[in-house]
């Protein structure tokens, strides 16, 4: 669905604002600007100078379609897609092939409330921020949140990393005019020039090209079973 993925983009534009990578400053979550779209945090990008980096990671898993009853028509649908938030604080970890980012040992009770803190700023910005309005107009409402901490309990281990799944209600893809659909069509217009969201719409823009509806050419009414039909023409 195209709506699930502006669902994940918008999310990045709201945790990761365009203003903010552009200025390098103002950041509004501790993870600044490590907000990745599909992939994990690489350690290209840790900040060595700390003892860890706080990173944040957007997935969408999973999304659906389904009628709204047994008798409703064609496009009287309901949508829902999973949104998949990993936060966690990162490190340079060795192997015997090289190094590679992971997330922190959770033997340290301050870094966790690190950890939770970056947690509350997500669901804060997306849920009840202003900057979050761009993304709340893509939800319906979000039936649930999960938060699941990165653990082998079997083996006492545990890491300091934490995924979001946010269940959520969403606009259902609306194929009725030219171009791209909506509700991405609004999103894209609405992002900033050079949001890394808007970029990533307008490449999709380039691999989906719907065909244009005909005209409506006119309309036959029949007002009796022996009455002729009026004729409306549209030019």
């Amino acid at each position: 669905m195209l709506a699930a993925e502006a669902l994940r983009l918008a999310a990045i534009e709201v945790l990761c604002p365009t203003a903010c990578a552009i200025a390098g400053a103002g950041f509004p979550t501790l993870a600044g600007r490590r907000v990745f779209d599909s992939r994990a945090i690489a350690i290209v990008d840790l900040d060595r100078s700390a003892d860890y980096t706080p990173a944040l990671a957007l997935y969408t898993p999973e999304s659906g379609v389904a009628l709204r009853g047994p008798m409703a028509a064609a496009d009287d649908t309901v949508a829902d897609a999973v949104l998949d938030i990993v936060a966690e604080l990162a490190v340079a970890t060795e192997d015997g092939e090289g190094g590679f980012a992971d997330a922190l040992p959770a033997t340290d009770p301050e870094a966790r409330l690190v950890l939770v803190a970056l947690c509350a700023q997500v669901r804060y910005l997306l849920e009840r921020s202003q900057a979050g309005l761009i993304w709340r107009r893509l939800v319906r409402h979000v039936v649930k949140i999960e938060e699941q901490t990165f653990a082998v309990p079997e083996l006492g281990l545990r890491w300091q990393r934490v995924t979001m799944r946010f269940h959520c209600e969403i606009r259902d893809d609306d194929f009725g005019g030219a171009g791209l659909p909506e509700p991405i069509a609004s999103l894209h217009a609405a992002l900033p020039d050079q949001s890394y969201a808007k970029a990533k719409l307008a490449a999709l823009a380039s691999h989906f090209s719907p065909d244009a509806l005909p005209d409506l050419g006119g309309v036959t009414i029949t007002t009796g079973t022996n009455s002729p039909g009026a004729v409306v023409d549209f030019p």
